[in-house]
């Protein structure tokens, strides 16, 4: 098998080994350079040319930023971000995705053996993403006018009862994400009017990120964004997103949906979980739920997806030409928990159409 080939580029030498320590200990990742700024990056490549790129975003020199215009437009490679956990990184990580890097992590750090091993989960899983990644794709979405152990979600919630169901008319839309979702979701909530059902997304994202993200999504969309709290109302008009770091489960009371934040092991090698969030609504909400799948690496989803179609969902998955990574959805496919396969141009509308 091809490993893939990884140059890792931050200016602190013990990020550097920690880093070079954590791809090395995947048999799938070869790292074949380090660098302490952009400019010994530029070095390094001129004899070896990487597969993925990870990024620090700020460094003596030239900034990450500035590295990351460069190259994607001279030479484009998936690049994923590294950045610490201050609001400044944030913001600035967030404007990387928009300049064209694939995904972000969080610098590693040290911590209990259950929190190294999801942080080195997190990474290896995102740089084998990046790897996949089709940056074409991802360029035409920016530049649209249209638009560890291994559980499941067993560890979190039972499976779905139909015996548990109360009846509503009120429709909910479920929406899983991961490489290249942070694209994939501006083109599809920036298609939808303010009186669109309510909305509950899990975008595959590191803790703090996510809240940066929804206020992003908020200033540009008709709808209303925001990281989702414990026990918030899922209404007509608003878009809740996961927290990252947390499991997020759509309830039931009554008539009112709501979502539930939890904590809980990584499910299907992820927190929030796709599946999590799916299997809930297949639980609390049946076949007054649309279940949407879009681009990204893995299978996280495909078993939740399928047990909302089987408690009567409608569900969507997005098409291999307009995803970055064709994993998550292609996986529900193969599972036979989908019942539409349409473009990201097209989801909005038909999200609509199957709500009205």
């Amino acid at each position: 098998m091809k490993r893939i080939k990884v140059l890792v580029v931050d200016d602190s030498a013990l990020v550097r080994q920690t880093m070079s320590d954590i791809l090395g200990s995947d048999p799938e990742i070869e790292v074949v350079g380090t660098a302490a700024d952009p400019i010994l990056a530029a070095e390094r490549m001129r004899t070896v040319i990487p597969d993925v790129i990870t990024l620090d975003v700020e460094m003596p020199r030239m900034d990450g930023l500035t590295f990351l215009q460069k190259l994607m437009s001279q030479h484009p490679i998936p690049v994923v971000m590294c950045s610490t956990l201050t609001e400044r990184g944030n913001e600035t990580a967030l404007k990387a995705l928009e300049y064209g890097a694939v995904d972000i992590i969080t610098k590693p750090k040290m911590g209990t053996k259950q929190f190294i091993e999801e942080s080195r989960v997190r990474i290896c899983e995102a740089v084998k993403g990046a790897a996949a990644a089709r940056l074409g794709t991802l360029k035409a979405m920016r530049t649209t006018k249209e638009v560890a152990p291994r559980y499941t979600a067993d560890v979190i919630m039972e499976k779905p009862n139909a015996r548990a169901m109360i009846q509503t008319t009120e429709k909910v839309v479920l929406v899983g994400a991961s490489t290249g979702g942070t694209e994939a979701l501006k083109v599809f909530l920036e298609m939808l009017p303010e009186d669109t059902p309510g909305i509950v997304i899990v975008q595959h994202m590191p803790e703090h990120f996510t809240a940066a993200f929804a206020k992003r999504l908020d200033s540009i969309c008709r709808v209303t964004v925001k990281e989702a709290q414990d026990n918030d109302t899922v209404v007509r008009g608003r878009a809740l997103i996961a927290p990252g770091n947390h499991h997020a489960l759509l309830k039931r009371s009554g008539a009112r949906y709501y979502v539930e934040i939890k904590d809980g092991p990584l499910v299907s090698r992820h927190r929030p979980s796709v599946d999590v969030l799916f299997r809930s609504g297949a639980r609390y909400a049946g076949k007054n739920a649309v279940g949407v799948i879009m681009t990204g690496m893995g299978d996280d989803g495909a078993r939740g997806m399928k047990e909302m179609f089987d408690a009567g969902a409608i569900t969507i998955a997005q098409d291999e030409a307009s995803c970055v990574v064709y994993g998550m959805p292609h996986e529900a496919v193969k599972k036979g928990g989908v019942h539409k396969i349409m473009p990201l141009q097209n989801i909005a509308a038909e999200v609509l159409h199957l709500c009205y």
